[in-house]
């Protein structure tokens, strides 16, 4: 092949490529949820766990789960958005701009759905021994707002303004360019603030987020109603059945069995069971390990276990 040739094939190549890009940045106009972490407030392994699960993952780093965390990404406006500041945040901060670069998204809030210690504890990073971010806005109802301006080390946040809260209403949604955010309380423990999931929209789908709840009849809400009106419901699979924590009570721990959830959600159909993803995963929750036989049995049911990397179009 002569220089002419050669040229003119790298030429094409260079051409065709730029199209390619160009459509694929058109095409991928539309938000999305990035999921950077799967597990319980504490992670895996687990703080102090030293039994053979949890042996694997301080043996392997490779196996070791952050605490559960989502990033919505909105390439239109330029702007991500997390939901939850893990113990895991640096971590995670770092997973979120391997997939969307601060060199063009901004990162414009952290929606908190309540104050137990996987889902706030991370703001710390965002003070002056850290981050030292300004006026980072930070979504929270009404009790979590409250705790954190009253209660050190996150009134300083607030003092300091590293953080600027945003006080959130029940079912009152926020418009932030093409998405749409509505809390909505959930029952849960809420010795410092009330609990909410979320509704996440976009212009093509919806989500819910429900990391953390109750049994799912102590609420007012139908949840297999609720499955069937999104299009991903990402619901609390803390614990997979009553089997889990031996020696402890587990009527003191009142989230929704993972098996539980399978039976309320026996009678959808199948496209409505494939909406479902599990998440918030304790670290004894079999559902960590892919090749559990309940890995297998959940799935073959149609229903979805929570990955971390995982993208979720809205």
């Amino acid at each position: 092949m002569n220089s002419f040739m050669k040229l003119s094939c790298a030429l094409f190549i260079a051409f065709t490529t730029l199209i390619a890009s160009s459509v694929t940045l058109a095409q991928n106009s539309e938000p999305y949820i990035y999921i950077l972490g799967v597990v319980q407030d504490a992670g895996y392994p687990q703080t102090g766990c030293y039994q053979p699960h949890c042996l694997l993952g301080w043996q392997d780093k490779q196996l070791q789960r952050g605490a559960t965390s989502l990033a919505v990404i909105d390439p239109a406006s330029n702007q991500k958005f997390l939901f939850e500041a893990t113990p895991n945040l640096p971590a995670q901060l770092y997973d979120l701009e391997v997939e969307a670069t601060g060199d063009r998204y901004q990162l414009a809030g952290i929606f908190l759905t309540h104050a137990h210690i996987g889902h706030y504890t991370g703001l710390m990073f965002l003070g002056h021994e850290a981050m030292s971010v300004s006026n980072m806005p930070v979504y929270a109802m009404p009790r979590m707002a409250d705790y954190l301006r009253n209660n050190g080390p996150w009134s300083q946040l607030v003092s300091y303004e590293n953080i600027q809260l945003i006080e959130l209403e029940n079912e009152k949604p926020q418009q932030l360019a093409q998405l749409k955010i509505t809390p909505f309380l959930v029952p849960h423990r809420d010795e410092f603030s009330e609990t909410v999931g979320y509704r996440i929209e976009g212009p093509n789908k919806t989500a819910i987020f429900i990391p953390d709840i109750n049994k799912w009849s102590l609420w007012n809400q139908d949840i297999a109603d609720l499955v069937q009106s999104v299009d991903y419901a990402l619901v609390d699979a803390t614990f997979y059945n009553d089997q889990e924590l031996p020696g402890r009570d587990m009527s003191k721990i009142p989230h929704p069995f993972v098996s539980e959830s399978i039976e309320i959600f026996s009678s959808l159909s199948v496209v409505d069971k494939n909406k479902v993803w599990f998440i918030h995963m304790n670290h004894t929750n079999p559902l960590l390990n892919p090749d559990s036989k309940e890995s297998k049995l959940v799935q073959q049911q149609g229903f979805n276990i929570a990955v971390e990397g995982q993208r979720l179009p809205l």
